[in-house]
């Protein structure tokens, strides 16, 4: 049975959080492949002879990951190739291990061989040529294994693999049935229903609300866009991006979302804190919009609440479709410079594909799965939650994992780009000012900074 000390729920309200967090990133030239040597270049397909060498070679990798208890999947790893031995350490979670591994990239000392690294950093840390190209270790053969979508997220504009994935967030509405069936609310299947549903429990009852839309929480914005088919940023390279964050699409969810807010019906309070916490466990929020780790998360942090909630699909802009989007999810990179390139990307295909390792990161450390397999086996999906009345909630989310759109892609410049909703869109929400107006000047200040940093911005 599930365990808040034990899972990795503190460390998803860390990575919420930390995705606001400003950063800076100076723009480097994106090579092609690369051999792992630190010289850019064509990738070479290693022979196996030669992997089989280098497993066989004894050799110690560093691995900077946040998970708890990963050494658990580590271990496996090192019992089929016992001559490899893991260095597991946590240089921080989200941000503060990314701010770490900048500065040793920059030093040229103290970076490790593999390293934790969200999809949605991927092209900030590919396009500084700071990770290795994975094909020549055979990652191209990977692809059939993952969820189509989650694949993508790891692929480069020129075919190279920068990473294994190894969870995901694809995003559902977890709602608390009792409060519905209190009010005579129905399940809402698309927006408008919501809306309608919104304004009816709030005028029944003022003192909850339809749900929570975050003033500080960018990620679960950047999910709904992906939700609608708004593609914020598109064909990122080294020195050119396309800037879409108010376009028509931006603008339709804008005004749905700063109108209810607005008109009181929605709030917008600060989440992953105490007062969000306690609001969660006293019924003041009749939906939260989240994620596939979600219902472990809410699991442990509103313990009161055990047995009222329910999971559904995200409601949907047009009725009869099943489209969704994804809030989280990391992968298992190899950093450039790393002197075992072949060892470390044998640990990142095998912790994440291993059929044990794979099982125990779902079971043990509940992380959200991407491989097919896994998302197939009944002991995983078919297994009844109490705390959702005994709903396979993890069934429900291997279905939504099929509906994510595969061509959503993230800027080079992220922790700006979340910075900047902050202090605009987020800003609009918690002062119920125009959230059109605010796109604007997010699209200005993210267009400005892009510029700045030495890149042609389309818009």
């Amino acid at each position: 049975m599930f365990r808040f000390q034990r899972t990795p729920l503190r460390r998803r309200a860390a990575l919420a959080t930390a995705l606001v967090l400003s950063g800076s990133l100076a723009l480097a030239a994106c090579g092609g492949g690369d051999d792992g040597d630190g010289e850019a270049g064509p990738a070479q397909t290693v022979s196996q002879a030669d992997i089989d060498k280098a497993m066989s070679t004894p050799t110690e990798l560093t691995f900077w990951t946040w998970v708890p208890n990963i050494q658990k999947e580590v271990a496996l790893f090192q019992k089929k190739y016992p001559a490899i031995k893991v260095k597991v350490v946590n240089a921080g979670q989200g941000t503060p291990q990314y701010t770490k591994l900048r500065t040793a990239l920059k030093a040229g000392t103290g970076a490790p061989d593999a390293a934790q690294i969200e999809f949605q950093y991927i092209p900030t840390f590919s396009l500084t040529k700071s990770l290795v190209d994975l094909r020549p270790y055979g990652a191209e053969a990977l692809k059939d294994q993952f969820v189509e979508w989650t694949w993508q997220q790891v692929v480069g504009s020129g075919g190279e693999v920068w990473a294994v994935p190894q969870d995901s967030g694809p995003m559902g509405m977890l709602y608390r049935k009792d409060i519905f069936d209190k009010h005579g609310i129905a399940v809402p299947k698309t927006w408008d229903e919501f809306a309608a549903a919104s304004r009816k429990l709030h005028s029944a009852d003022p003192k909850v609300f339809m749900t929570n839309l975050a003033q500080s929480q960018a990620g679960v914005w950047f999910g709904l866009l992906w939700q609608a088919g708004v593609k914020p940023f598109e064909n990122p390279t080294a020195d050119s991006v396309k800037v879409n964050l108010n376009d028509e699409g931006s603008k339709k969810l804008a005004d749905y979302w700063g109108g209810l807010i607005k008109e009181g019906v929605v709030s917008a309070d600060a989440d992953f804190n105490d007062a969000w916490y306690q609001a969660l466990n006293r019924g003041k929020y009749a939906t939260w919009l989240t994620a596939a780790w979600g219902p472990v998360f809410l699991e442990g942090s509103a313990k009161a609440t055990s047995g009222k909630w329910r999971a559904a699909p995200l409601p949907q802009w047009d009725a009869g479709k099943s489209v969704s989007g994804n809030w989280g999810g990391s992968t298992t990179a190899v950093v450039q410079g790393t002197k075992n390139p072949i060892a470390a990307a044998k640990l990142a295909e095998f912790i994440n594909t291993d059929p044990e390792s794979t099982k125990m990161f779902a079971t043990e450390q509940f992380l959200f799965p991407v491989t097919k397999a896994l998302l197939a086996d009944t002991s995983f999906v078919d297994r009844p939650l109490p705390f959702y009345g005994g709903q396979p909630v993890n069934k429900l989310f291997a279905g939504i994992s099929d509906t994510v759109d595969t061509k959503f892609q993230w800027p080079p410049f992220l922790d700006q780009a979340f910075t900047d909703w902050g202090e605009t869109v987020g800003k609009s929400f918690a002062n119920k000012s125009d959230t059109g107006a605010a796109l604007d000047q997010w699209q200005d200040r993210t267009t400005k900074y892009a510029q700045n940093q030495g890149f042609k911005v389309d818009q």
